[in-house]
């Protein structure tokens, strides 16, 4: 079967990720080392601006999803925090037949049965992310 679905486009951010700054060449190197180990066409990454919860980049690279496979993340920690607004995303990738991978992680969301698994992921590191090491710690204890 013949596709007009020419690739997979990386998705790098300009700004901090949990708090971490990782320059755009480094996450670009990663994207191109993890889809060469699996194979797929590697496009162009799209770099998103740096401005906090701006993904306008993010949104002109899913406007664009009928002329691709799918799109490769740096990680997945890069989606929107919202959860409702990574639904939005994933449905509109399901809905294009397409996938998203997020290279960190080696995580990838090819049906409705990989959303929960990166729900789970990404609930569980917010929740984290708003414990103290008290709180922790008098859990543990």
């Amino acid at each position: 079967m013949q596709t007009n679905q020419k690739g997979y486009r990386g998705y790098v951010f300009s700004r901090s990720v949990d708090s971490h700054r990782v320059p755009q060449h480094i996450q670009n190197l990663v994207i191109r080392d993890y889809a060469a180990r699996r194979k797929l066409h590697y496009l162009l990454s799209a770099t998103e601006y740096t401005m906090p919860d701006c993904y306008l980049i993010l949104e002109q690279v899913l406007a664009d999803l009928a002329a691709l496979e799918g799109v490769i993340l740096y990680t997945m920690f890069m989606l929107p925090s919202d959860a409702q607004q990574r639904r939005l995303i994933y449905r509109r990738l399901l809905d294009a037949g397409c996938r998203l991978h997020a290279a960190v992680e080696g995580f990838v969301l090819e049906s409705e049965a990989d959303i929960e698994r990166w729900e789970n992921v990404l609930q569980t590191a917010d929740i984290c992310g708003r414990l103290n090491y008290q709180e922790i710690e008098r859990w543990l204890a």
